[in-house]
């Protein structure tokens, strides 16, 4: 610690060149943050899914209609323990980027099928009984400001209703909250027989139906059971669980932690040559100096040390600039895309990384100030 005041001035000795280094160090931390927090973000959605959940689309497309007595036929498959319709309203609040993700469900069977929502029977009556109704997410309703009792209007995006227009007012019965694995977690749940016979066409079909099995075990065997139930009808199925969906969808868009390492490494690399060359640079400036401290009985070691020490010290300090802006910015994903972060292993991570780029960059020049002749450096050469 006593060399700490050093080590201090010997970072900013040349505080413009500092000041404009740190800025590229932390906004590079700042980058690995974010892309490295959506990546675990991805995953941990992923992990947290239930795989005693299944979804079943039509094989042609997963916004093609289904008729709604196909819930019924599936319903009698073995190892079904319940099954429900579903339709996606997705609305918009206000203004176009205010999205609201509303789904048509059946109150009685909702909880049935999804095993992370928390829902009081008492929401589950209200939603029943009232046409309108409809249960929030409590995300949503921060976001938004929402209570029990409001009226929300919402313009569906695709669902036109049947006065010609876009506009599904709904009356808020009730704030729900969820556990890991659903998908309602930041949703809004409609009554299905408002939607379906408010729409102006597509009656009595629905794009996806919600199946929870008995044993997760056997949910390969279940989805190939619906499917074989549909075959070779005019509305073949397609069924999954929700966590090999996800799975699909993300691999759709391409290998996603390959893109993202690449992006970081890339910067990195590019990183090591700023902060080394800055290092050097500062040695090489400082010369005299460091063979005064030499006259003054400092060792190789301890000015190899004192270099290092510069070095790790600065980029831990702008790492953790970069970091904790990026920490800053997980609640927000949180609220809004429903993404949980898992910052703590995130930040030892960048951490671990901020010491091996500081021993890397500054290795070179810490090994030149060891080194460094006392004679020759106060003569110049």
């Amino acid at each position: 610690m006593k060399f700490l005041p050093l080590i201090w001035a010997g970072i900013w000795r040349k505080p413009g060149r500092a000041i404009l280094t740190l800025l590229s160090v932390a906004n590079a931390f700042l980058l690995f943050g974010i892309l490295q927090g959506f990546a675990s973000g991805l995953n941990h959605a992923v992990a947290q899914t239930h795989a005693d959940v299944l979804l079943t689309f039509s094989r042609v497309s997963q916004v093609e209609p289904l008729p709604l007595s196909h819930v019924d036929q599936i319903r009698t498959v073995p190892g079904v323990r319940a099954a429900t319709p579903l339709i996606p309203l997705i609305a918009t609040y206000r203004t176009p980027t205010q999205i609201v993700p509303a789904d048509g469900v059946d109150p009685k069977q909702i909880l049935a099928v999804d095993p992370g929502l928390v829902i009081p029977q008492s929401m589950i009556n209200a939603l029943a009984n009232t046409r309108t109704g409809a249960l929030v997410g409590r995300n949503m309703a921060t976001r938004y400001g929402w209570k029990v009792g409001d009226r929300v209007p919402l313009r569906a995006l695709q669902i036109q209703n049947r006065d010609g227009s876009q506009t599904w007012p709904v009356d808020i019965v009730g704030i729900f909250t969820s556990k890991g694995g659903t998908l309602f977690a930041n949703a809004m749940l409609v009554n299905f027989d408002y939607i379906d016979e408010g729409r102006a066409s597509g009656g009595g079909t629905a794009n996806v139906f919600f199946v929870r099995v008995d044993d997760p075990n056997r949910a390969a065997q279940v989805a190939a059971g619906i499917d074989r139930l549909f075959a070779n009808s005019p509305n073949e199925t397609k069924t999954a669980t929700v966590r090999q969906i996800a799975q699909d969808q993300i691999k759709q868009l391409g290998d996603i932690g390959f893109v993202i390492n690449a992006i970081v490494g890339a910067v990195f690399f590019a990183l090591l040559f700023s902060v080394g060359a800055l290092m050097m640079q500062s040695v090489r400036e400082r010369t005299p100096e460091l063979a005064v401290l030499k006259t003054l009985g400092f060792t190789d070691r301890g000015l190899m040390g004192l270099i290092l020490s510069e070095s790790l010290i600065f980029c831990v300090v702008s790492a953790a600039v970069g970091l904790g802006l990026a920490a800053l910015l997980f609640p927000v994903a949180r609220r809004t895309i429903g993404f949980d972060v898992q910052a703590g292993p995130l930040m030892l991570a960048g951490l671990g990384l901020a010491v091996a780029l500081a021993l890397i960059s500054g290795l070179p020049p810490a090994i030149r100030a060891m080194h460094l002749e006392v004679v020759d450096a106060l003569a110049g050469r």
